[in-house]
């Protein structure tokens, strides 16, 4: 091309590039309005007919079970030495009494781990350490698995049933209401989904910091809509309760494994499955007598390459993998939401291309600066369309404040603007990673485990986890 039709070229495909994303990012803010508008008018209702009427009630005044309700933990651990043990010491002093067992898995090729579980469950027999076949890593499924056959053995041995099966992570922090929550719960469905509380530390502001932002929207309205709606609940894999009943189910026509090892977020599609048709999921917020929501807290990562390596790992099982393994349903409440869910991927994939068109904006506004250049003027159409999502995206920022401050504050409430732009950075990264791993699960190769490490507080920074206040709380 002749170097006096390069900025020309340029010109034009900067304008094009700006109205392929002008118009779908008009699609997207025309579906979380419609999502946005819905929560509104639900939270309302409840405020003006339910909460005004009705004392909110706490986990404290919940009444007890009527029925024995013993409640196994599953805990995977692959290279968790540094913060397993701190967790298990935490659960153990908290829930002092209890029908409860907590299964950790670990493997043989992992003393360390498997020595830091020995010592913190020293003296007790509430945790049961269950040892993989093979050594590890192989996936996060295939070691629940393995403690479900654990819990089927014990079992038998006991001749007595557990009423559900809790996720953990290794490094969550868990609220000390949880158990009496789950059991007062779980009864009526076949998940119980706690709410999500990432932390991070001082030093990472906007990496870990993005995460507090997303989850904040994502429990505090997303979930509680989905419930609202009717959808199914998705499990978010930690602070969750499956009825045992209903993964005996499963299993029976699982070969006995009711948690998928060839997924890549086999919790994911795991919640999709059991609470959709005519079984039920819960999405539990609730606080306890000091006003604290009962929920997971834990810490996130703080660098970019594990960042990107946990979103990539999301993108490519729910919103690429989801299309092929979980398909769609005969609802459309539950086709839309998990349309919500896969769009994620394409929202990436669009925002790379805005991205774009505004570096050519920039090279050719520096053109023109030098004299070297004169802008073609923007077409009336695309203008509309800028002012429009310039709207929405004002919008999109105001609810995202909201949420956020509702739950972390004023100061990260503030901090949440920017880190739009470093969340949206972070996804693009990560959307590619994800295609390539979609790629290498079409082509027959296996799943596995891509964990990333991990960070458990001492008992004074616990206590300073106190979220600031909860928008959308039920009860």
């Amino acid at each position: 091309m002749p170097s006096d039709q390069i900025l020309p070229f340029l010109d034009f495909l900067q304008k094009e590039l700006l109205l392929f994303a002008s118009l779908s990012f008009l699609i997207s803010s025309a579906d979380d309005l419609l999502f946005d508008g819905l929560w509104v008018f639900h939270s309302l209702k409840r405020r003006l007919f339910v909460y005004s009427r009705y004392k909110r009630a706490t986990v404290e005044s919940l009444s007890p079970s009527l029925t024995a309700c013993r409640m196994a933990i599953f805990v995977p651990a692959w290279q968790e030495a540094s913060v397993i043990g701190a967790m298990l010491r935490r659960c153990l002093a908290q829930w002092k009494s209890g029908e409860y067992r907590i299964y950790v898995g670990c493997y043989p090729n992992d003393p360390e781990t498997v020595a830091a579980v020995a010592e913190a469950s020293s003296g007790s027999d509430k945790v049961r350490l269950v040892l993989c076949q093979r050594a590890g890593p192989t996936t996060k499924a295939d070691c629940l698995n393995h403690l479900w056959d654990a819990l089927c053995r014990d079992e038998i041995e006991e001749q007595a049933n557990f009423a559900a099966i809790i996720l953990h992570d290794a490094e969550d922090i868990v609220h000390a209401e949880a158990l009496k929550l789950f059991q007062h719960l779980i009864g009526r469905a076949a998940l119980v989904q706690l709410p999500v509380i990432p932390r991070r530390a001082k030093g990472s502001r906007w990496i870990a910091g993005h995460y507090c932002d997303e989850f904040a929207e994502l429990h505090g309205k997303q979930m509680v809509m989905r419930e609202a709606l009717g959808a199914s609940i998705p499990s978010a894999g930690v602070g969750c309760a499956f009825a045992r009943d209903a993964l005996q189910r499963l299993a029976v026509q699982t070969q006995g494994k009711p948690f998928d090892a060839n997924s890549i977020t086999e919790d994911y599609e795991l919640g999709l499955n059991l609470t959709s048709g005519d079984s039920r999921g819960i999405f539990a917020r609730l606080r306890d007598r000091n006003g604290q929501l009962v929920a997971t807290q834990e810490f996130f990562p703080e660098r970019l390459e594990d960042a990107i390596r946990q979103k990539s790992r999301w993108m490519a099982g729910i919103s690429l993998s989801g299309w092929d393994r979980l398909g769609w349903n005969n609802n459309w409440r539950e086709n839309w939401m998990r349309l919500r869910d896969r769009k994620a991927s394409f929202a990436a994939l669009v925002l790379a291309i805005a991205y774009i068109a505004f570096l050519l904006i920039g090279i050719l506004s520096l053109a023109e600066l030098i004299g070297v250049y004169r802008l073609r003027p923007v077409s009336q159409l695309l203008t509309i369309l800028l002012c429009i999502n310039g709207g929405c995206l004002a919008w999109r920022l105001l609810m995202k404040f909201y949420f956020v401050f509702a739950l972390y504050g004023l100061r990260e409430a503030f901090l949440s603007i920017p880190r739009t732009i470093v969340a949206n950075l972070i996804n693009i990264m990560a959307v590619w990673r994800a295609l390539s791993q979609y790629i290498d699960q079409l082509a027959g190769h296996p799943a596995n485990w891509q964990k990333t490490d991990h960070f458990y507080p001492d008992a004074q920074n616990i206590k300073q986890l106190r979220p600031h206040r909860y928008a959308g709380d039920r009860g």
